[in-house]
């Protein structure tokens, strides 16, 4: 071999060896764990993005997404477009990076996502959870909008408490000593006017009969000197309405507004929308109060990305909100259902419509 072709078989060599430790290290990055251990390779960060809108007026696998029995429904055009936020979990630094820099996704902390005293399986069933809430929330919210009578159900028992064995799930409660209540909040105050050791009598219907019955009440383990009955309530139309909502694949309590106003369309004559597409976000409370969520810079991107002429946005919301480029897309900023009917209203008259204070 000649003194060149030494020196060219050197270089391959030292091209050949040393793209090796690259190679081995690329690999590595790419798994989740080192192959062969449980030795996690995941940075502890999510990757948050736009994520799909589901129409609330529209369908989804062939169902509609809110469904109402007992009552005479509305047609409706336009579309009520609920957002969600996409998140990325179990990531590595390359796929970090590349959701980061390729995507435009946001990354957080995970504990800010996934809080470290649960599992990924227990935070979805929190998320649902919290789903199923807003939905409850969302349907009295629009009844009380509409006018409607509401009643306040046992959704459960707490075991060992004051009402055990004298108050059963799915019980209506009607009244607390002669009160009549609509509202779990109204069952609150009436119990805590009340001190630990006193006797509430409780007026009921279960099985389609009414019946009074006696509670003594104990003590809350937060407020010794607070009343405890010892129920969990929820509320639901009082006058044969039934509202089912379909999206079983989504958590969170951010739909709860646009759940409220979908139900509100479909309930009463017009069309709330004006006909145009509008989108929106906001937890939702009974007696319909618009609090804020996570993620709403995604959401306004992807609502705007996806042609929406209106974005409904909860005040608390406005600081994040004005920091994102909205094009031709309005966003106003409601803090109530009655807001966010006046903005579409404004919005389909040509009005102007409430937005964010000016920074």
């Amino acid at each position: 071999m000649t003194e060149p072709d030494r020196v060219r078989s050197s270089r391959w060599s030292a091209v050949v060896w040393g793209a090796i430790p690259v190679a081995v290290l690329t690999a590595l990055l790419s798994f989740d764990h080192i192959p062969g251990t449980n030795i996690s390779l995941a940075v502890p960060y999510a990757a948050q993005g736009p994520g799909p809108m589901f129409d609330t007026l529209g369908e989804v696998k062939g169902e509609p997404v809110i469904a109402i029995e007992g009552a005479e429904t509305d047609e409706t055009s336009g579309t009520l477009n609920m957002t969600t936020v996409s998140v990325r979990t179990n990531m590595t630094l390359p796929q970090a990076i590349g959701r980061w820099i390729g995507a435009g996704d946001t990354l957080v902390p995970i504990n800010q996502v996934l809080p470290p005293d649960l599992s990924h399986e227990e935070m979805r069933e929190y998320n649902q959870r919290a789903f199923v809430s807003s939905e409850a929330s969302a349907t009295v919210a629009a009844m009380h909008y509409l006018g409607r009578p509401t009643q306040v159900v046992v959704h459960d028992v707490v075991e060992d408490a004051p009402a055990a064995g004298v108050l059963e799930p799915e019980d209506a409660i009607l009244a607390i000593d002669g009160q009549e209540v609509a509202t779990p909040s109204e069952v609150q105050q009436r119990v805590r006017a009340h001190g630990p050791g006193d006797t509430i009598t409780v007026t009921l219907r279960r099985n389609g009969e009414e019946r009074d019955a006696q509670v003594t009440l104990g003590a809350s383990e937060d407020n010794e000197k607070q009343a405890l009955l010892g129920i969990l309530m929820t509320s639901e139309p009082a006058d044969g309405v039934t509202v089912t909502y379909n999206l079983n694949d989504v958590g969170g309590p951010s739909a709860g507004m646009i759940f409220a106003l979908a139900v509100i369309d479909l309930l009463s004559p017009g069309e709330l929308t004006g006909g145009h597409v509008v989108a929106g976000t906001g937890t939702i409370n009974d007696a319909g109060e618009v609090g804020p969520i996570g993620g709403i810079t995604h959401k306004i991107a992807g609502a705007r990305d996806a042609g929406v002429e209106l974005f409904l946005a909860p005040e608390g919301n406005c600081a994040d909100a004005q920091r994102v480029n909205t094009g031709e897309m309005v966003v106003a900023a409601v803090g109530s259902l009655d807001d966010a009917v006046k903005a579409m209203e404004d919005f389909s008259a040509g009005r102007a419509v409430a937005a964010c204070p000016a920074k």
